[in-house]
């Protein structure tokens, strides 16, 4: 059946396939942002712009959605105004959380949605947190939380810094860290693979006041990620593993992206969502999951190739300093 679908968001690095699959299974889909990228839009998307503290988003309300997906809100007070927004005005809000909730280190090494949601190391985790518990003592909106792993569609992952300087450096034939021994298994997600069962949730009774992780079942070690950056970038990984903690010594603001997320392992059971989503299955070669963002790095570099600066100072310290341990 056809339903109004309204993205918060709608142009990112998750919501752009949503809204395509939304549009590709009949419902009628509209957007609502800043109008930054009205040339992304698919056709069929209707755009409406503005800001989440515009006045004038109150009046989303007035077109009694049947399913709204806050794909921007990142913290309480955001939510808290979406709350008395659409309370009683959409037929289920969908509210895009985050896996890096999840309790670190995780009590059980598959990860499943009664893993608690306890992170003390990253105030962007925290936040989601806030936003969740919000939402669970909401008793007016029919409410849906989704927490997204580490998805990809334009961005290369890695552990820490711009993605795009650590490309560089690899084309330059310069080292890149990887925190830990680069044996951490880590789940990896297509922008693509995961709207299939995202807007599978869509109208669900089944999916009302309840949470679900969407992710990949496969996981990939962290340097056959780096790895397999590297080859399909037609150079060599230059791999330095470093310690984590030594790591948050050189730049305290790693610690949450790190301790608070990416040292940890990943692994997901995603039996939930499919039972109520319906069944779907993911890339699981790391070639077909990178052929994406490695496409969209091309494009970056070839009109804007970022230059040297403090992280390559900071990147090749680091590597340097721990490339001399032990040789005294």
């Amino acid at each position: 059946m056809a339903m109004s679908i309204l993205f918060i968001g709608g142009t990112g690095q998750i919501s752009y396939p949503c809204v395509e699959r939304a549009l590709a299974q009949g419902h009628k889909v509209s957007v609502y942002n800043r109008g930054k990228r009205l040339d992304a839009l698919p056709a069929g998307v209707t755009s409406i712009v503005g800001e989440l503290a515009a006045p004038s988003y109150a009046d989303l309300a007035k077109a009694n959605y049947d399913v709204v997906c806050q794909f921007i809100a990142f913290t309480p007070d955001q939510v808290a105004r979406d709350i008395d927004v659409f309370s009683g005005h959409c037929g289920q809000y969908v509210f895009i959380s985050s896996a890096s909730v999840y309790e670190k280190p995780a009590s059980h090494y598959v990860i499943t949605e009664k893993t608690p949601a306890i992170n003390p190391y990253w105030p962007y985790s925290q936040a989601k947190i806030a936003c969740e518990k919000l939402l669970e003592a909401a008793d007016r909106l029919a409410w849906t939380i989704v927490r997204p792993s580490h998805t990809v569609r334009t961005g290369l992952p890695i552990m820490i810094g711009d993605s795009d300087v650590m490309a560089r450096r690899m084309l330059d034939g310069e080292p890149t860290i990887v925190a830990g021994d680069g044996h951490t298994p880590w789940t990896l997600t297509r922008s693509s693979d995961f709207a299939v069962p995202f807007v599978g949730l869509f109208g669900k009774a089944a999916a009302l006041r309840d949470v679900f992780h969407i992710t990949n079942d496969r996981a990939h070690v962290w340097d056959d990620i780096q790895s397999a950056i590297a080859r399909l970038l037609g150079v060599e990984a230059r791999i330095v593993h470093v310690p984590t903690d030594t790591l948050i010594r050189y730049n305290p603001e790693w610690t949450g992206p790190l301790v608070g997320d990416k040292s940890w392992s990943a692994i997901f059971d995603n039996s939930k969502v499919k039972s109520v989503a319906g069944d779907f299955t993911c890339a699981q070669s790391l070639d077909d999951i990178l052929a994406e963002p490695i496409m969209h790095l091309k494009r970056r570099l070839a009109g804007n190739r970022p230059p040297k600066g403090d992280l390559d100072d900071l990147v090749d310290r680091i590597c340097r300093e721990q490339a001399g341990l032990g040789t005294a």
